[in-house]
């Protein structure tokens, strides 16, 4: 395989003005807007050069938010900074920052849609 297997992501919202709040104040960084017919999506930063996918939230007739079972995980230098600004931004902590091991860090919270999503960092 020549790239990485995972090529996009989509986290799927109610409240897109909400939503783009919380990731935005959370994860300190702006969405892009994405035009697409009849589908609502606002990128988050891209360089296809670099590590890793990336992805948007998306607001469609028809497709709830919440109770999937896939989590995405942001990369982060030390994801307790970005769980201190879930709270203020308008989510909730399910598990602070624990022990993975080798493997760094990891904090679950969900967003202001009800999504579980994961913060990762190896400090």
């Amino acid at each position: 395989m020549e790239h990485n297997p995972v090529g996009w992501f989509e986290i799927y919202v109610q409240d897109m003005a909400r939503a783009r709040t919380f990731y935005e104040s959370m994860l300190q960084l702006k969405l892009e807007h994405l035009p697409m017919p009849e589908i609502e999506m606002w990128g988050f930063p891209f360089e296809m050069e670099r590590v890793g996918a990336s992805g948007s939230l998306v607001k469609m007739h028809g497709v709830a938010s919440g109770g999937n079972s896939t989590v995405v995980y942001f990369s982060c230098v030390d994801c307790a900074v970005e769980e201190a600004r879930v709270v203020p931004s308008g989510g909730t902590v399910q598990q602070s920052k624990m022990s993975i091991g080798e493997y760094g860090f990891i904090s679950m919270v969900l967003d202001t849609e009800g999504n579980m999503i994961g913060l990762h960092s190896i400090q």
